[in-house]
């Protein structure tokens, strides 16, 4: 179940002015986000339609005239990865050849993000990578939610609009009035992230798990910089894919003492073994956010998913009124 986000977004514009240039469209990787964000700005998504020819190869249409108009392409380049991706280029391809004033892809999961830099020799930069094809194809700004790493919005040459789930998150743990919480970092690159995140909980302690990665999805957890002792541990992250370093910090965390512990995440990746990981019994609660759809029968009773849409939708709003974005945020 899909819990609808209780943060309250308040408007201080007057209905969209121009709402007759305004045009939103949904790939196939999340369509029941794209339908929530359509109902938050009170309109429809754009009629369009995709085929795949009997090689596999994309075909897309869009159905209405946009000559002149404000684009907003929903889309994350979630699992089908490569197809997802090669959809939104697609799609931004042809709202450029048909005329549109400004295509903005609205990617609430950036996919290829991991690799963001060199770290070996022969190593591609893939975030940038992406980057390149996004812009080639047409793009002319760009809206992503908690990307893996911030330094991406460097990567691109036009307008980014980089906005975040932890407002819906936090206002969740809010409701269930948790006690003696510490905010912790899964690893040393998440502390920044967590710090943020526990400022927002009356600034709450901050711990830090150390740990060693041996190899790509595999992690080794050395120990926890910092007292969770009888405390209840909140571990934040930006996405959960085989949720070996989620599982494992919550063990190292209960072996040193902690009370509870939460997994909060922004993207449920769930990549296998992360179903039977979590619902392993090491968590209390995973509470993840829409940005990438978990299937049915990969829903687990910890499993809490939060709803972005009334998040994205009022950056759509925004930004397409030219108002400030960052001070959802404040």
């Amino acid at each position: 179940m899909i819990h609808s986000a209780t943060l309250t977004l308040q408007h201080t514009l007057s209905p969209i002015a121009d709402n007759n240039r305004l045009r939103l469209f949904s790939g196939s990787a999340n369509v029941p986000l794209s339908q929530e964000v359509a109902r938050y700005l009170g309109m429809d998504l754009g009629p369009m339609v995709r085929k795949r020819f009997a090689d596999g190869e994309l075909y897309i249409q869009i159905q209405e005239s946009i000559r002149g108009c404000d684009v907003y392409l929903i889309q994350p380049t979630c699992h089908p990865v490569n197809d997802n991706l090669m959809e939104l280029l697609i799609m931004i391809d042809a709202c450029r050849r048909a005329s549109a004033r400004q295509i903005t892809a609205v990617i609430p999961y950036y996919g290829y993000a991991r690799a963001d830099r060199k770290t070996a020799g022969r190593e591609s930069i893939t975030a940038k990578l992406v980057a390149n094809l996004i812009v080639k194809a047409g793009a002319s700004r760009i809206l992503a939610m908690d990307l893996h790493s911030a330094q991406i919005q460097g990567y691109f040459d036009i307008p980014f609009d980089h906005v975040y789930g932890s407002p819906v998150i936090l206002d969740y743990l809010a409701s269930k009035q948790l006690s003696d919480i510490v905010v912790v970092s899964p690893d040393v690159g998440g502390v920044a992230r967590a710090r943020a995140f526990a400022k927002k909980l009356d600034d709450a302690p901050l711990a830090i798990i150390d740990k060693r990665r041996q190899a790509h999805n595999v992690a080794e957890v050395m120990n926890v910089i910092g007292d969770v002792k009888g405390k209840t541990a909140v571990l934040v992250d930006d996405m959960i894919d085989t949720a070996g370093t989620i599982s494992e910090a919550a063990k190292i965390l209960r072996k040193e003492g902690a009370r509870q512990v939460y997994a909060c995440a922004t993207h449920a990746v769930f990549s296998p073994p992360a179903i039977e990981r979590l619902s392993s019994g090491v968590l209390e609660e995973v509470i993840v956010t829409n940005t990438i759809p978990v299937a049915e029968q990969d829903r687990f009773k910890q499993l809490t998913m939060l709803s972005v849409a009334n998040v994205l939708g009022e950056t759509i709003w925004r930004v397409h009124e030219d108002s400030s974005v960052s001070s959802m945020f404040r």
